[in-house]
């Protein structure tokens, strides 16, 4: 089974060399970007790169981050993703409205969309920009903007924003949130604890800016061995009581059983890519 994509790798796609040594990496993600890390004189260099870099490596995840809706690149940068292969995704910056969805729907069909939500416009209207189409995959958070906006100047201040995120992805049947970069890349410290504090109001996964932040990342974000054995024994137990006709399901600590308890156990499981998280969910 697949596991869930804990890491994502942004690179400049006006650097083929350094796309290319991200691209042959181990991030679960690389993200070939057209805005930020584009300078402006090299964005069409960047757009005429995408299709080589891609063809050199077939069947590798990878999102494009577009520059935003009104800019005077985004025409260009969509017709540039539109002629490539659709396991390409988008990553879509700055997202505000509804509106501006169904217009990248229109442009790129068949391609699943990545929304950053980047101003307290985006983030108030959260819900309902990760249900406005079937082809949005998910919704995170571009920190840097958002806390510019709002005027915040520590961490702790983006608590309440993630937290917001978590609910509205999760509302719209859509995966736990990816955290934003860390954008001190020699911080591991800092990065590790940003992880923690993420993890613990629900995000899943972070994206990075540099390949040594990936190992942290996905460290964090991983379930420690005794949460893995607490999964296994929920499901086993699980098992031993459908096969015993068992109405109440007990853990060995007194701990009885429902069907969150179950649903996280192999959700769990899943992050390790462990085969037990398949199968039902109902306990009894």
């Amino acid at each position: 089974m697949s596991r869930p994509v804990l890491t994502l790798l942004y690179a400049p796609a006006d650097r083929p060399d350094r796309a290319a040594k991200a691209l042959a990496g181990d991030a679960d993600v690389v993200v070939l970007d057209l805005e930020d890390a584009v300078a402006p004189v090299a964005k069409s260099a960047a757009r005429a790169g995408l299709a080589a870099l891609v063809a050199a490596h077939p069947g590798r995840p990878v999102q494009v981050r577009l520059n935003a809706a009104g800019t005077s690149w985004a025409d260009a940068d969509r017709a540039a993703v539109a002629a490539l292969p659709l396991h390409v995704e988008v990553r879509v910056p700055k997202v505000e409205r509804v509106e501006e969805v169904a217009a990248l729907v229109g442009a790129l069909p068949g391609r699943r969309l990545h929304l950053l939500l980047e101003s307290a416009l985006g983030v108030e209207r959260a819900f309902d920009l990760a249900s406005a189409d079937p082809a949005v995959a998910s919704v995170g958070l571009g920190e840097a903007d958002l806390r510019s906006a709002l005027g915040i100047r520590e961490e702790a201040g983006l608590t309440w924003a993630r937290g917001r995120l978590v609910v509205a992805a999760r509302a719209a049947g859509l995966p736990a949130p990816v955290m934003s970069v860390h954008p001190h890349v020699r911080d591991e410290a800092g990065l590790r604890a940003s992880c923690r504090a993420g993890r613990a109001l629900g995000l899943r996964g972070r994206a990075a800016i540099h390949p040594a932040q990936l190992a942290p990342i996905r460290e964090e974000f991983l379930p420690a061995p005794d949460e893995v054995a607490r999964a296994r024994e929920v499901l086993r137990r699980v098992g031993d009581a459908r096969e015993a006709g068992a109405g109440v399901l007990v853990l060995e600590d007194g701990t009885f059983l429902d069907v969150a308890m179950v649903a996280g156990a192999r959700d769990v499981l899943a992050l390790v890519g462990d085969p037990g998280a398949e199968g039902p969910v109902d306990p009894a």
